[in-house]
């Protein structure tokens, strides 16, 4: 990594299924930064204690609503009643009528088990996280109401799904046919301007080579806007692999399912595939097995290990 976190912030560092969770041990309001995906929810949870240290959790900030950084919400409120939950501004009425299609998880077919929120953040804001103040930027570009989190005084900037070591999230909003790359450039361009000297992503490692994280990120939105079935591809293969992920195991059945009741899938599939949904689902298998992130067992898709 090249650079010593802080003291009083542990990065708990997940994988794909679950976001990393940001953890900061303040005496006063002990908070944690997105919190994983539903599946992984007990797992979460004992991490979460462990990095507390017996501590109670106060507060929980989420970067954005994804399946994978606020699934984990519900549990964690239910094990500490008295910690708030802070969410990005844009999706609250949703949140508050638990409206699954606007949050993103009817759409992708994923699950997030029910939570209300405390409070909204203002963006832009700042707040105080352990020690530092930091300030709450927007972030458009893979989801338009998310959040980064960025503190000068540390040079370290939480950058959820804006920025990876090697690329960024699915631009959601061009499968649908609203502008997203250009939201993404400016995203970039703004943690540019930032020079941050550690970013600690919503999926995987913090890194402080962050010149050349830039410019992978930048060179993919590029080729990525050069032809948009390629952002498409990308969703379609990323979202199974999520789903297959999440179950270890899907017939090809579940995934032409899947394609059928998907708002992103139709959406794109009419723009960009055949129609028919089996013939869709044996070639999205295969493309999976290609890469390397699953073996075939007859009809069924296995997670590789």
């Amino acid at each position: 990594m090249g650079m010593q976190l802080p003291e009083g912030i542990q990065v708990l560092e997940r994988g794909w299924l679950s976001s990393n969770h940001i953890v900061f041990l303040d005496p006063e309001l002990p908070t944690v930064v997105d919190t994983g995906y539903g599946s992984e929810r007990a797992k979460t949870l004992v991490l979460i204690q462990a990095a507390l240290g017996g501590q109670p959790l106060r507060r929980i900030i989420n970067t954005h609503l994804h399946s994978d950084h606020a699934g984990g919400n519900a549990v964690l409120k239910a094990h500490y009643p008295d910690c708030q939950i802070v969410i990005p501004p844009g999706l609250q009425d949703a949140v508050t009528v638990w409206d699954e299609a606007r949050l993103s998880y009817t759409a992708t077919g994923q699950h997030c088990e029910r939570f209300m929120h405390d409070a909204v953040l203002t963006v832009p804001g700042t707040l105080r996280l352990g020690a530092n103040e930091w300030q709450v930027l927007p972030a458009a570009g893979h989801d338009h109401d998310m959040v980064m989190l960025w503190c000068d005084a540390l040079g370290i900037l939480i950058s959820a799904d804006a920025l990876w070591e090697k690329g960024f999230g699915i631009i959601f909003s061009e499968l649908v046919g609203e502008p997203g790359f250009g939201r993404q450039q400016a995203t970039l361009a703004l943690i540019e301007q930032l020079a941050p000297k550690l970013v600690i992503p919503g999926h995987g490692a913090p890194f402080t080579d962050v010149q050349a994280a830039l410019a992978t990120a930048n060179s993919r939105i590029e080729w990525l806007m050069d032809d948009p079935k390629r952002n498409a591809d990308n969703a379609i293969k990323a979202l199974l692999a999520f789903k297959l992920m999440a179950h270890q195991r899907l017939s090809l059945a579940d995934i032409a399912q899947l394609i059928r009741q998907s708002q992103i899938f139709n959406t794109v599939v009419h723009d960009h595939y055949p129609h028919d949904a089996a013939e869709l689902s044996e070639r999205f298998a295969h493309q999976l097995v290609k890469v390397g992130a699953a073996t075939r067992d007859g009809d069924d898709l296995v997670l590789k290990s």
